[in-house]
């Protein structure tokens, strides 16, 4: 594989400034997602491996130089100063990290707390959530988070709830996703929660939240939402997607350190969610109180602005759109191949970066491991299968900030090498 022009991109671009990104990279007016010259400026901000074309970039976003800088310092002196420090000064720096995260998300601060990952808080709401009682029904969906489903799986035994699965609709299209809910709610009028994948770490798909959300609630039904790869990935405030309760990582889009994700109660709802049972009374009418994480890494919370500067020095919607540029590259090149599914619509409204494939006939988990594995042996492109989809397994491709046009296009070409003649 020759990846000789990424490398002369990233050499020839500009040397990050350290703790923010570089000045000269914040654009004036708007900056195209298909100016390379741009985009790779940003990508020398990223010490990105040479062994591989990395394109599975989904379990965990790459801190940028500038915010892994923020976060050695951080370290250092949570290192040096321990408990002098987090006993007299961490606590008011953890409360301004969070006003500014809620500022971002448009939300109170007392809606949301900082948890480990988006896991965390979506247990949290799950296994809180008081609502539920015997004979009731839950919700969830084929493309939702496996530890999501099985916390939905376990209300059966610890609420004595029914708990229906369905299949979204492949391939999908904005008013059918919307339907198949509709329909689910019709068809199971017991329900009483379900949960909802803003951007499914499977396939890409993006669901519309907002409408699925206020046919759920005119129903009775509320809904838990997991946006662990939405926030960041896609060009939208939180406050707008009227959700009530709602998981984010901050590592994955937002490029901060690992184990920083946070939980969104909404304030007036904070009632349907229990206390964590390692709280003691009163209470706070606050997320704060319904999670319960015990010493966490507090360096990494405490990069969190630094994370949100350089993302900031990006724009949201400029990010979205590179992202979804990419993706462009090599999916719309391919759709129509004979032999190839895409599963993410060509819709903008359904997709982000991420989008996944399979080859026709091979949907099995052990076919997909083998094509993935072709992909990095033979082409050194590394990706990841995914399994779960009701029509079978399929390969994931995420591409970010720091791959470029070249990338997506020795994607293209190596899939089509692997696709059966004719």
């Amino acid at each position: 594989m020759d990846i000789s022009r990424r490398q002369m991109m990233l050499a020839t671009a500009v040397t990050p400034v350290a703790g923010r990104l570089d000045a000269a990279l914040s654009p004036a007016a708007v900056v195209r997602p298909d100016d390379e010259g741009y985009w790779a400026k940003v990508a020398a901000h990223y010490d990105v491996t040479r062994d591989v074309i990395q394109l599975e970039n989904g379990n965990w976003g790459m801190m940028s130089q500038p915010v892994l800088e923020r976060y050695e310092q951080a370290v250092r002196r949570v290192n040096r100063e321990t408990s002098y420090y987090a006993r007299r000064g961490l606590t008011p720096d953890l409360i301004a990290v969070r006003d500014r995260v809620a500022a971002k998300m448009g939300v109170a601060p007392q809606e949301i707390a900082f948890t480990r990952n988006a896991t965390e808080a979506l247990k949290a709401l799950i296994g809180g959530y008081n609502r539920l009682r015997p004979g009731d029904a839950v919700l969830y969906a084929d493309l939702d988070y496996d530890s999501m489903q099985a916390c939905f799986d376990a209300l059966k035994h610890s609420r004595g709830v029914d708990v229906v699965r369905i299949d979204l609709p492949e391939p999908a299209t904005y008013q059918g996703l919307i339907d198949a809910y509709d329909a689910a709610l019709k068809a199971n009028p017991k329900t009483r929660l379900i949960l909802l994948t803003h951007l499914s770490h499977r396939t890409g798909l993006v669901v519309p939240v907002k409408e699925i959300v206020a046919l759920a609630r005119a129903r009775g039904v509320d809904a838990i939402l997991d946006a662990a790869h939405s926030w960041g990935q896609l060009d939208f405030r939180p406050a707008d997607l009227d959700a009530d309760f709602i998981g984010f990582n901050l590592h994955k889009w937002w490029g901060a350190p690992l184990g920083v994700g946070v939980v969104y109660i909404r304030k007036d709802k904070i009632d349907l969610i229990d206390p964590d049972s390692a709280n003691s009374p009163p209470f706070a009418i606050s997320a704060y109180s319904r999670v319960h994480t015990g010493t966490v890494d507090f360096a990494a919370q405490l990069t969190v602005p630094a994370a949100l500067d350089f993302q900031d020095g990006i724009g949201d919607a400029a990010r979205a759109a590179r992202l979804r540029h990419l993706r462009d590259l090599w999916t719309e090149n391919l759709r129509g191949a004979k032999g190839l599914e895409i599963l993410t619509p060509a819709d903008p409204r359904l997709h982000g970066g991420i989008t996944s494939f399979r080859f026709e006939g091979r949907a099995s988990v052990q076919d997909n491991v083998n094509i993935a594995k072709r992909l990095l042996d033979e082409h050194r492109m590394f990706t990841v299968h995914r399994d779960g989809p009701a029509r079978g397994a399929c390969i994931r491709v995420t591409p970010a900030l720091f791959n470029n046009a070249a990338d997506m296009a020795a994607l293209e070409k190596a899939i089509r090498s692997l696709l059966p003649p004719g």
